[in-house]
């Protein structure tokens, strides 16, 4: 890739980052199902507010390329969500990029230990994952559409 990505604080209901949420809703609803939001762990913008949380965007040559947040679960757990790379993108270091930079975010935030989860119609953003040091974990919500559940302690530990 011959441009560098930016990441800058937004939030995921106006403007850029309300279209790449909803194309990460319409794209993760074409590969599960209608219904994505209603059925799925809370994800709100509120979740993803300051003290507690964060949410990034990515821009690459000025153009909104991606999106992620960071909220709270427990005192030292953050997890990961709403991830997302615009298929354009996709098999440059986005995504990889992205998620160190929502790991850093989550650090800055007080948080120990990231959490994330993806499904089984997602064999890329697992391997991703498992490859960035996440390990397999028990389920920790009740998301009907993930399969796999990770956990990476960000404090070096």
């Amino acid at each position: 890739m011959g441009s560098e990505v930016l990441f800058r604080p937004g939030r995921p209901d106006v403007g850029v980052g309300a279209q790449l949420v909803s194309a990460f809703v319409a794209e993760i609803e074409n590969l599960y199902g209608a219904g994505f939001v209603a059925r799925s762990p809370s994800a709100t913008p509120r979740d993803f507010d300051r003290p507690s949380g964060a949410f990034l965007l990515g821009f690459v040559d000025g153009r909104p390329v991606a999106c992620g947040g960071v909220k709270r679960l427990e005192a030292e757990v953050a997890e990961i969500k709403r991830m997302y790379v615009a298929p354009p993108m996709r098999g440059r270091g986005v995504a990889r990029r992205l998620l160190a930079k929502l790991e850093d975010a989550a650090r800055g935030l007080g948080y120990r230990v990231a959490r994330l989860d993806t499904g089984a119609r997602q064999p890329h953003a697992r391997a991703l994952y498992a490859s960035a040091g996440y390990e397999q974990v028990p389920a920790y919500n009740d998301n009907p559409y993930a399969s796999w559940w990770g956990e990476r302690r960000l404090d070096g530990s």
